[in-house]
């Protein structure tokens, strides 16, 4: 628990001097974009990484979250601070709906069937024309600064937001694995079988997770539609999306605290210099990724996280088989 007292503390004073030594816009716009996917990774963790449910179908709340508070503000003015709440129970309803019927499914089975869930939602957005603008997508009306309405001219207020998100993933992910809940997906994540003997009610506990995981996807959504200030299915449903996220999660360490944003922290900024790299080549992000998580399972499955604590000699103290650090 000190230990993660400390890489906290430490990570909150780099947070704060981060807008002042990245004072162009577009490389604050990367690290914005990189505590964007920090968040999405701690957000899939919950049921990819501590409930060790392999979903790759988080885009389908990733697109919930960004197209309902567009639509709501579009069509009836509502604050996107609203909105996002609005989006986040929408997801959770669809987790819920997924799961139900996928959780009955294991392993791969279950990856492709929340796979197909999101590809399924994709479509249906795609041939709504009126409703949801259709393959073209949503534009956000501008408004400069108006905060109330989640936009400024300022990178520095969706720093700012950002860093909040970061920080309820953070907690959340922490509260679960601190608590009986966590001790019951990771029972789950290492052997299901011997769960539901012990009287572990495994259906219930990965439904729990999932709507939770959900939820906090579905705020990202809402933050990266008021960012970009447009949205297309191709951009939030797509399952390259989805593919990604997981496998941030995975190479910085799945089921830890600090392994998603790790993950996070070294994949965009080196994606972003491949992309610079090679002239924007179609399918070099994708490839460097494929190559990093080939290295990653091959001589460190744990992840990029038990690489640094061995590289600075820290041991985490797992309380029950739940890794913390």
């Amino acid at each position: 628990m000190r230990q993660d007292r400390l890489i906290g503390c430490a990570a909150a004073a780099v947070l704060a001097v981060l807008p002042l030594v990245f004072d162009n816009p577009y490389t604050l716009s990367v690290v914005i974009l990189t505590l964007l996917y920090a968040y999405l990774a701690l957000s899939w963790n919950i049921i990819g990484g501590i409930a060790g449910q392999l979903s790759l179908g988080h885009a389908a709340y990733f697109g919930i979250g960004g197209y309902t508070s567009t639509y709501l503000f579009l069509t009836y003015g509502l604050s996107p601070w609203l909105g996002m709440l609005a989006g986040a129970v929408l997801a959770s309803a669809a987790a819920a709906l997924i799961g139900l019927p996928c959780f009955r499914l294991r392993g791969a089975y279950f990856a492709l069937a929340t796979l197909a869930a999101a590809v399924i939602l994709r479509v249906i957005v795609e041939n709504s024309h009126e409703l949801l603008g259709g393959p073209r997508g949503m534009e956000v009306r501008l408004l400069h600064d108006a905060p109330w309405y989640f936009q400024h001219t300022r990178k520095e207020f969706y720093y700012a937001v950002v860093v909040a998100l970061v920080a309820v993933a953070l907690f959340a992910n922490y509260a679960v694995l601190r608590s009986r809940f966590g001790y019951y997906l990771t029972a789950i994540r290492n052997d299901e079988e011997a769960a539901l003997a012990l009287g572990v009610n495994a259906r219930r506990c990965k439904l729990q997770a999932a709507v939770l995981s959900a939820a906090l996807t579905a705020v990202g959504g809402t933050f990266y539609a008021q960012y970009v200030l447009f949205i297309s299915p191709d951009k939030v449903f797509g399952g390259h999306l989805s593919v990604q996220i997981a496998v941030i999660c995975i190479i910085g360490g799945r089921g830890t605290l600090w392994g998603p944003a790790l993950g996070a922290l070294l994949l965009l900024p080196a994606e972003e210099v491949a992309r610079f790299v090679t002239g924007g080549a179609p399918g070099a992000a994708m490839m460097l990724y494929g190559l990093l998580l080939m290295v990653v399972i091959r001589f460190e499955p744990r992840g990029l996280i038990a690489l640094a604590r061995r590289a600075t000699g820290c041991r985490a103290a797992p309380r029950a088989g739940v890794e913390v650090a």
